[in-house]
């Protein structure tokens, strides 16, 4: 299966039950589209570089919108990455940008709650300055369909006493928006990306890729909307 199979497999489950993977009620709450590309003029290198300025930046945008929280970033070609050797490559050609789930931004300890019944396949602390900080990743298997959700930038409390395996109902509150100190020095959010081929990695995938393999991993990425169906809020 390829994101184009599982789009149309989605498009069958008309008794799928997919439940909200944070707080939001649509009639109240307002939801901000972020743009975290080079036409985001705000987004100075001393900006991005210094993770409490970053954080202050997105509070104020969101305080600004009256914005319960901020979402975007599917195959976006994003400037941020460049604060992390994480994202560097041997070659500047190989250096990641391309970003492959999306992000819900907000305060630091938003509950996440599953949106699909799944297993716990693997999780980690990524610890590394900008990089996911606390994941877990769960495997669903639904209707035929074998697939994976990663959540990243997440709080330490929800790794700490995990078991890989452990069954987590669709609607359980099982993660949480991970503080900066734990959360690889971001801002807090979420990063939620879908995946179909795990490639053989436990706690940690890549959420971001180069220019060159775009076509690659948006083939085995999905767009996460797709299944949470967000976007259609976004101001």
């Amino acid at each position: 299966m390829d994101s184009n199979s599982f789009y149309f497999w989605l498009s069958q489950q008309q008794q799928l039950d997919i439940h909200p993977i944070v707080a939001f009620n649509p009639q109240r709450d307002k939801l901000l589209a972020m743009d975290f590309t080079e036409q985001n003029k705000a987004l100075t290198t001393a900006l991005i570089e210094d993770t409490s300025k970053f954080s202050e930046y997105i509070n104020e945008t969101l305080e600004a919108a009256n914005a319960l929280y901020g979402i975007g970033g599917y195959d976006e070609h994003r400037t941020v990455y460049a604060r992390s050797r994480v994202f560097d490559g041997v070659k500047e050609e190989d250096a990641r940008c391309i970003h492959l789930g999306i992000d819900i931004w907000g305060k630091a300890d938003t509950a996440v709650h599953a949106p699909l019944d799944g297993f716990v396949h693997s999780f980690a602390f990524n610890e590394a300055y900008g990089d996911y900080g606390a994941t877990i990743i769960l495997e669903h298997q639904i209707a035929g369909a074998q697939f994976y959700s990663l959540y990243g930038h997440l709080a330490l409390k929800d790794i700490n006493h995990l078991t890989k395996g452990k069954f987590i109902n669709a609607g359980e509150v099982f993660a949480h928006f991970g503080a900066p100190a734990e959360n690889g020095h971001w801002p807090p959010h979420l990063h939620f990306q879908l995946i179909i081929d795990i490639e053989g990695q436990a706690g940690d995938y890549p959420g971001v890729c180069s220019l060159a393999n775009r076509a690659k991993y948006l083939a085995n990425c999905p767009d996460p909307d797709a299944l949470i169906n967000l976007i259609q809020w976004a101001k």
